[in-house]
């Protein structure tokens, strides 16, 4: 096989298991958006994506992995909203609240597949890790660019508190202990005490 041939069959390749992981993230989020984490069983998940069981495992270990790989995507699909239409407010305090208020909006959209994320995101599996460090460098970036330079004394203290503070407001939210509004005004008082 020629170079260009075996590099244009690779690449087709490449896209087809692009778009193979693209269904069975799409298949996990249809699934946990109608029915929450529990909704989301692999065998489930396998045949909505039309894909073998085994294929779905070799490339999602568990539910928790796919459910990350979905956050994660996301959370990408959340910085490019915010890059599209940056972050409203004066100082760093009121562009980071106005950051978490929209992402908690959106989050509140589809309270299901929330709690089947935050559930995910909690696990304890530690095979997961690189996924979660993925979500959190994503939602880092965000928050990063929202501060937008501002001169703060523990930046990278700064914002893994507000990640950590979101986790938990969104924790509660799921809990039924939080409303949306009160969830994001806690979110709004957290950028103001550690940014303000």
């Amino acid at each position: 096989m020629a170079g260009g041939a075996h590099a244009e069959a690779r690449s087709d390749r490449d896209l087809e298991t692009a778009a193979r992981r693209q269904r069975m993230i799409d298949a996990a989020v249809e699934l946990a958006a109608t029915g929450g984490y529990d909704a989301v069983q692999m065998r489930d998940v396998a045949a909505r994506a039309e894909v073998a069981l085994g294929t779905l495992y070799r490339h999602y270990p568990s539910k928790d992995h796919l459910l990350l790989a979905a956050l994660a995507e996301q959370a990408d699909g959340l910085r490019d909203r915010m890059a599209q239409r940056p972050p409203e407010g004066g100082d760093a305090a009121d562009r980071t609240a106005d950051v978490l208020r929209r992402a908690t909006r959106a989050l509140a959209r589809r309270p299901n597949l929330t709690a089947a994320l935050v559930t995910a995101l909690t696990s304890p599996e530690s095979d997961t890790a690189p996924y979660k460090h993925r979500v959190e460098t994503v939602l880092r970036t965000i928050i990063t660019t929202a501060i937008d330079g501002t001169t703060i004394a523990d930046p990278d203290g700064v914002v893994r508190t507000l990640g950590y503070v979101w986790l938990a407001v969104l924790s509660a939210w799921v809990g039924g202990t939080l409303d949306t509004d009160l969830m994001a005004d806690d979110l709004t008082t957290a950028a103001r005490l550690l940014l303000g």
